[in-house]
């Protein structure tokens, strides 16, 4: 006789969702990726991912939870064109409090356009005969009641039918519908938090200038909530193919431009560094401007209601959507999968009593790092909140504000903080001994007066 699998239906064929998809098949089960787009063969962009366009990249926490889910991705990528950056070793970082030093890697990242990115976790993930894709399909209804769901009601060429499984996960992103599912279901609306900063990006593709191709450092004037260029920043990041990457960002009186005539005046006169803007003197633009502005903060506290049906799980965007600006969102689902994993591994397995919920509140501890530290950033920008930064919110960001100072300085402290960036370690961390004795001591070192580039590499950049 065959055995009998359990069944897992996830929505979204995104990142979050594939690497989901990826995690279950893991335990033994039998996985359905149920999703609304037509997934392309190859790095293509597709209709449901207009976020593509902007920069991304893989913090270290998240690449290392990449490789465990999927065996040689980081292999994968690397042959893709994708270049492991060491940090701080290889960026060039304005921060509030002045420019960053260049110290010996404590983490790294990897930098690469999301179409790639997502193509290669794509083209790993079906390899999985365990794993179907469902695409050109839409989710219309969790199928259950309040107690247990039981499938998912979806519609796929013009046809409606259910799919039953042990296990759904909602990985829709931010457009997910679950919360209202919940309720059809009879249960409470989930708490919820948003911390909008209004920030606006506004992206577009160069070709780097040929002596900087192949391992030119990664460019970053951070958004500052004070002073009178409030939200104004701009990243450039190295990517495949000799391919710089640029977002420049806006605040909500003061949006980046949405044409290419304006996109290198605004770098090089509007940021509080023309860093950038030099740099993109000597490039070519390969595309036009992309600009989105859907960039808050929000986060559905599903692991805090007081009842939740066996067989559900929502995890990436539609738990936790987060400003892409931190370059969070792929390292938290790479994580969440992981986690999800190691639930479901545990004692009695997919469908054992109580396993959604642990599951649940497992995921919303992954992810509170990064939210920790999205909103007590933009929680400063007018407007955020309707009232503004709570005390808590301001002695938080205070003794921060103190550490990134003193990171300018002080190797120890910015390797640390660079630990907690990049989620391979946690926001504790930050409040050991050590670092308060460093914190209220500040920086080491008298600050940098300019950007802290090599000879060479002004000189590959066409720079004087």
């Amino acid at each position: 006789m065959s055995e009998v699998k359990p069944t897992a239906v996830v929505l979204g064929g995104s990142l979050a969702g594939m690497l989901a998809a990826r995690a279950l098949a893991a335990t033994g089960a039998r996985v359905t990726v149920v999703e609304r787009d037509a997934l392309p063969a190859g790095p293509e962009p597709r209709k449901g991912l207009p976020q593509a366009r902007h920069v991304h990249q893989l913090w270290s926490g998240g690449a290392r939870a990449l490789e465990e889910l999927l065996p040689g991705a980081r292999a994968a990528l690397s042959a893709a064109g994708v270049r492991r950056v060491p940090m701080t070793t290889d960026m060039v970082a304005l921060s509030a409090h002045g420019w960053y030093r260049r110290w010996p890697e404590s983490a790294f990242m990897l930098p690469a356009g999301r179409d790639l990115l997502d193509s290669v976790v794509r083209d790993l993930v079906r390899a999985d005969g365990a794993i179907e894709l469902l695409d050109r399909a839409e989710a219309l209804a969790l199928t259950g009641t309040g107690r247990a769901v039981t499938g998912v009601r979806v519609r796929a060429d013009g046809t409606e039918r259910t799919l039953d499984a042990d296990l759904v996960v909602d990985a829709t992103g931010r457009g997910s519908r679950a919360a209202h599912w919940l309720a059809e279901l009879g249960l409470p609306e989930p708490e919820r938090r948003e911390v909008d900063s209004g920030l606006t990006y506004a992206s577009r593709l160069f070709r780097a200038p040929e002596g900087a191709r192949e391992g030119f450092p990664v460019v970053n004037i951070e958004p500052d909530q004070r002073g009178s260029r409030i939200g104004r920043g701009g990243v450039l990041l190295p990517v495949e193919d000799g391919g710089w990457l640029v977002t420049l960002i806006g605040a909500r009186t003061d949006q980046p431009p949405s044409t290419g005539a304006e996109f290198l005046r605004y770098a090089r006169e509007e940021l509080r560094h023309p860093l950038i803007g030099e740099l993109l003197t000597h490039a070519e633009p390969l595309t036009d401007v992309t600009v989105t502005r859907t960039t808050a903060n929000r986060r559905l506290f599903y692991e805090r209601l007081s009842e939740w049906p066996e067989g559900l799980v929502v995890l990436g965007d539609a738990l936790c959507a987060l400003n892409p600006v931190y370059g969070h969102g792929m390292s938290v689902a790479a994580r969440s999968a992981l986690v999800l994993r190691d639930t479901v591994l545990g004692p009695g397995g997919l469908g054992a009593p109580g396993l959604a919920r642990r599951a649940q509140r497992a995921v919303g501890r992954t992810v509170r790092t990064a939210w920790d530290l999205a909103i007590g950033s933009d929680v400063f920008y007018p407007g955020a909140t309707p009232t503004g930064p709570t005390v808590r919110d301001r002695l938080v960001a205070a003794y921060v504000g103190r550490l990134l100072l003193t990171a300018t300085g002080n190797g120890r402290v910015a390797r640390r903080v660079t630990d907690v960036t990049s989620l391979e370690t946690g926001a504790e961390a930050l409040l050991a001994p050590r670092m308060l004795l460093a914190a209220a001591v500040g920086p080491l070192r008298p600050p940098l007066q300019g950007p802290p580039l090599t000879a060479g590499e002004r000189k590959a950049a066409g720079l004087r």
